[in-house]
């Protein structure tokens, strides 16, 4: 494996994957699109941010631990490989599998295209663009022909005839429409019913698949309590103690009240969380509003 698989893997499991001195690749939620006569399923939608390019420890750490390396190791690795990509993006674009193309433009920005086919989002994994979709026009409407009726005396029999065969219209028109409906709901628990079968076979594939290659490493039991609100969204890392603490000035001023320091990292940073949660469904509901009014590079952190 590559090290540009690893950024793959680790986005089904994290919002934020930061390369060290190259920049943070951010997976964004969005939800079931209908375009024409296709569904498309929830997906998170890739982004790319080269000012995001802070060591974190996340994509150093799950290095060293694949390939059985110190962490030292594993960050001169990530070093290297990081001049090796600026080196060829200087002249052509860099394509990572499974996540899109950067490129260099003219003012020596780099540009991410993203690859829209793979989806990150592992709560829609089984599921797939449907299309072909039809909907009963209300419009479509079956006709019979009127048959006049007569009142005079003398064509007694004649209207009895004639109500009989209005009658027998009338309920094989019944009868066409009710088949008419049970053909199109067929048709739809059908689609519904492949979908299913489509969603098992992936999830019975995905259930074999791990994450964890190293099984090597000796296992070591902690007894540790458990703590709530372990979940924080992070504004930023910072070398300094004093630009967090300005940090979270600002975001007071703003009205978030809970932002706080929540310690330093393995690397000397101080980080500051916007705010902490208790599950990451809040956390990831919260950070879509937080993007928007404080940055685009907030990202979720999980304490383990």
């Amino acid at each position: 494996m590559t090290l540009k698989s690893y950024i793959q893997d680790l986005l089904y499991r994290y919002d934020c994957v930061i390369v060290p001195g190259f920049g943070g690749f951010i997976a964004n939620k969005v939800g079931a699109v209908i375009e024409g006569n296709t569904i498309y399923p929830p997906s998170k939608r890739i982004s790319f941010n080269a000012q995001l390019n802070h060591n974190d420890g996340l994509f150093v750490n799950h290095v060293a631990s694949i390939e059985n390396i110190t962490f030292n190791e594993a960050n001169e690795k990530v070093a290297d490989t990081v001049n090796e990509w600026k080196q060829q993006l200087a002249s052509q674009a860099l394509t990572i599998d499974g996540l899109g193309t950067l490129t260099t433009n003219s003012e020596n920005q780099l540009v991410f295209e993203p690859n829209a086919k793979v989806n990150f989002d592992r709560n829609a994994f089984g599921f797939s663009s449907v299309s072909g979709l039809t909907k009963i026009s209300e419009e479509e409407v079956i006709t019979s022909k009127v048959v006049e009726l007569h009142t005079s005396v003398e064509e007694k029999k004649e209207h009895a005839i004639g109500v009989g065969n209005f009658l027998k219209y009338a309920a094989g028109a019944a009868i066409l429409v009710a088949g008419y409906i049970g053909v199109n709901k067929y048709n739809e628990n059908t689609q519904l019913q492949e979908l299913a079968k489509e969603r098992d076979a992936i999830e019975q594939k995905i259930q074999k698949a791990t994450f964890v290659i190293n099984d090597q490493l000796p296992t070591v039991s902690l007894n540790v309590a458990k703590e709530y609100n372990q979940i924080h969204i992070i504004a930023g890392a910072f070398e300094l103690e004093k630009n967090a603490e300005k940090k979270i000035k600002q975001l007071k001023r703003k009205g978030y009240n809970d932002a706080k320091i929540i310690g330093k990292n393995q690397w000397g940073l101080t980080q500051v969380s916007i705010g902490s949660y208790a599950n990451k469904e809040a956390a990831e509901e919260a950070i879509e509003t937080i993007r928007k009014e404080v940055s685009t590079d907030a990202w979720i952190l999980v304490n383990q």
